[in-house]
């Protein structure tokens, strides 16, 4: 298209920008008006290739808006090319429109990724690059960043990544339009920093006015030239652009027009014709397949000692064959979580993320939405640091599997801050999220297996110590289940563990047996969802549960127990409680009140 049409879209789309917002009564009209000639140019310039009839098409170029309060933009754009009747904009951030304040993939498919909680969006584009490379499409990951979110570390953490990895089929588009929410941004318009900096991480960079349609234009094709780098074009822009009283104006940030001022803003602006934008169709090339083979048989011997890590890792390399979309990465801490042994068998498919967590959890997300099954894992501990990325990616919808090892105090000597005592709580507060926590080799393999097939997030909780294996290799684990290990008719108690601690309540329940006192003892594998038929029927029957988990009381599995059963009986917890120290892990279980000792204690109590 020419300069002139392009122009002549921008300003349709700028005025449905302002009708829309002034319709709502909220958004963020200026934020958007300062990225649409960007944007507008973008795609309906020949640059960005999709058949929008299919937005799932494995071909189609991405984008992303990371800066998702810009979200009126992303609308008026696809209106712009017909996907939405123009009286739908009407509808922005109404209750049951699929034109959310901030654009969910859930009700609006052309929405890559749930945006909004700024600095995330180069992580997912990062992530939907790496697809595009392992699946050897054409397509290109763009992302939208505003100036303000330039001050998050995990963009930073995204930059250094994509250009380890040399993503030169990503490029990314930053909206430097001085003003923040409050103010100015910290660098303002000084757009020769941000490319020092970018160059410093070993990006290429194009700097542009980015409201000149035919600079813009000239720097996507160069942007699209040949490049062992990832890309990001620096566009000066000038928030609230079009409209005199809006122009890199303080104090209009998220906020919209009143029907006077409406007015006033459409007169200034001047109508536009009726023209609709196309986009360009991609080449239309599909992923190979990879062949399918059957895994290897679990083979383990009851008895024998192996770490749930150790399975976890195991059971990665395992699968791989059967599930050639399964792609892991780790936090650089492979080598305890045991993910390297997928990498020494699929070097290909495993990602090392180094020590960003937050950036691992966005860039899985990316996967998950090119339709790869991430699995990423770290410590327990420092997962509690990509709340926000887990969440955020909960709301798009996407499957990733998060692996969690070195939980708990039985870690041992290295202290309170390597400990993961409050992931559970984390997780199980996740939307849609799964939690399991296996106590042995067999199990975790069966339900690294289920958790592949579990959409939505899925949280597995490893253990840093070797234990005895309990359960045979043809046991089945599924998911919202769990296993009664002991249990008769005069049961006065019952044990309620999961991990380390089924161990620890094997052993009481073996003591209480010499004292002839009768306990249920059930592994609660599955913490969410769980199994409420066992717990109700444990509850009913013996009066008396008693939880014993390697995790603060806040949250963990016997809050997950309480929401279950409520009066139906007395519910005992014993969980994490004091600051725990460096020290052997048998001793710090029984320091917490964890151990075998304690939970015989607590079932004496409770006679």
């Amino acid at each position: 298209m020419t300069s002139k049409v392009l122009s002549n879209i921008a300003l349709q789309t700028r005025r449905w920008i302002l009708q829309m917002t002034t319709a709502a009564g909220s958004g963020h009209a200026t934020s958007s008006l300062s990225a649409t000639d960007l944007m507008a140019a973008l795609l309906f310039g020949g640059f960005f290739k999709a058949n929008l009839g299919q937005p799932k098409n494995p071909s189609n170029d991405r984008i992303i808006f990371s800066k998702g309060h810009a979200a009126p933009l992303l609308y008026a754009l696809y209106a712009a090319a017909g996907i939405i009747p123009e009286r739908e904009l009407l509808s922005l951030r109404k209750f049951g429109s699929r034109l959310e304040g901030h654009p969910v993939p859930t009700t609006f498919p052309y929405a890559e990724a749930a945006t909004g909680s700024l600095g995330q969006g180069l992580s997912v584009g990062l992530g939907m690059a790496l697809a595009g490379r392992m699946d050897k499409l054409p397509y290109r990951t763009f992302v939208l960043l505003g100036d303000s979110e330039l001050a998050e570390g995990q963009v930073w953490e995204a930059a250094q990544l994509a250009s380890h990895y040399k993503l030169s089929n990503l490029i990314a588009i930053a909206d430097i339009n001085r003003l923040g929410q409050r103010g100015a941004t910290m660098l303002g318009w000084n757009v020769q920093t941000y490319a020092k900096r970018f160059q410093a991480f070993g990006w290429r960079t194009l700097v542009v006015n980015g409201h000149d349609v035919d600079a813009i234009a000239k720097t996507y094709r160069r942007a699209l030239s040949a490049s062992n780098k990832p890309t990001i074009i620096l566009a000066q822009t000038i928030k609230g652009k079009g409209i005199s009283f809006l122009e890199n104006k303080n104090g209009w940030h998220g906020k919209a027009l009143t029907k006077v001022q409406l007015d006033q803003a459409l007169a200034e602006l001047g109508e536009a014709g009726k023209i609709r934008g196309v986009v360009k169709q991609p080449a239309g090339r599909s992923p190979k397949q990879s062949a399918k083979k059957p895994a290897k048989p679990i083979q383990y011997t009851r008895g024998e000692l192996v770490a749930t890590r150790q399975a976890y890792g195991n059971a990665l390399a395992r699968l791989a064959p059967a599930y050639p979309n399964l792609t892991v990465l780790d936090a650089e801490v492979s080598n305890s979580t045991m993910a390297d042994e997928f990498a020494k068998a699929q070097p290909k498919r495993f990602f090392e993320m180094f020590i960003a967590e937050q950036n691992m959890m966005s860039t899985a997300l990316g996967l998950s939405r090119r339709s790869k099954i991430p699995f990423a894992s770290s410590f327990a501990a420092f997962l509690t640091r990509a709340h926000d990325q887990i969440r955020m990616a909960a709301l798009s919808d996407a499957h990733i599997v998060i692996c969690g090892s070195h939980s708990g105090v039985s870690i041992g000597q290295d202290g309170a801050s390597q400990m993961g005592l409050e992931d559970l709580a984390m997780l199980r507060s996740t939307f849609g999220s799964t939690v399991l926590y296996p106590s042995d080799a067999v199990s975790t393999e069966k339900l690294v297996e289920q958790a592949a097939r579990t959409k939505g997030i899925v949280y597995i909780r490893t253990t840093r110590g070797k234990t005895p294996v309990l359960y045979k290799n043809t046991e089945d684990f599924p998911i919202g289940g769990s296993k009664t290990l002991a249990e008769s008719r005069k049961d006065k108690a019952t044990i309620i563990a999961a991990g380390i601690t089924v161990h620890e309540a094997a052993k009481a329940y073996n003591e209480l047996q010499k004292k002839h006192i009768n306990v249920r003892v059930i592994d609660l594998y599955s913490i969410k969802p769980i199994d409420r038929k066992t717990l109700l029927r444990a509850a009913r029957q013996t009066k008396h549960l008693i939880v014993v988990e390697d995790h603060v009381a806040e949250g963990g599995i016997a809050d997950a127990v309480r929401e279950v059963v409520g009066s139906t009986a007395k519910v005992t917890s014993l969980a994490v409680r004091k600051l725990p120290r460096s020290g052997k892990p048998e001793q710090l279980l029984t320091y917490e009140g964890i151990d075998a000792k304690a939970t015989i204690r607590a079932v004496k109590r409770g006679m």
